[in-house]
């Protein structure tokens, strides 16, 4: 699904696709989805395209900081 959002995001440029991506996945996603794609995130990111790679990454960095 992440990479669904990701394809969505890289469509209106390149610059929208990381920040479309995080912000996307931080509104709408139930915290339990969230805390799932860090795991996975955390067990190496298998499947994920490089910009929601990113993406989750910063979205867990900022989550982790406040």
């Amino acid at each position: 699904m992440a990479n669904h959002i990701g394809k969505f995001f890289a469509s209106q440029g390149s610059a929208m696709a990381i920040p479309g991506t995080a912000a996307h996945i931080r509104k709408f996603w139930d915290p339990r989805m969230r805390h799932a794609i860090y795991e996975h995130l955390d067990g190496g990111g298998s499947g994920l395209d490089p910009a929601v790679f990113e993406a989750v990454s910063r979205l867990k960095r900022a989550e982790a900081k406040a």
